[in-house]
C-alpha cells in the first residue's frame, strides 16, 4: 500500500468513525485514530492498518465512555 492510499484509507476511517461514534466528540475521535496510527506506524506489514486503525480507535473511545 502506498502511503498516499494509507492516508486515503485513514481519513475514511476518521470520517466512520466520526459518523458512527457521534457521541464521541470529533477531537476524542481524530486524538483516538492517531493515537492507533501511531501504534502501528512501525509494524512490518501496513496492508491491514487501516482496519486495525479504526478497530483500536474505536475500541478506545468505549472504553473511555465517550461513545
Amino acid at each position: 500500500m502506498t502511503p498516499t492510499e494509507e492516508a486515503r484509507q485513514i481519513s475514511q476511517v476518521l470520517a466512520r468513525l466520526s459518523m458512527r461514534l457521534s457521541d464521541a466528540s470529533p477531537q476524542a475521535v481524530e486524538t483516538a485514530v492517531e493515537d492507533a496510527v501511531a501504534q502501528y506506524a512501525q509494524s512490518p506489514i501496513q496492508d491491514f492498518v487501516p482496519l486495525l486503525v479504526e478497530r483500536t480507535a474505536a475500541a478506545k473511545i468505549a472504553a473511555a465512555g465517550t461513545a
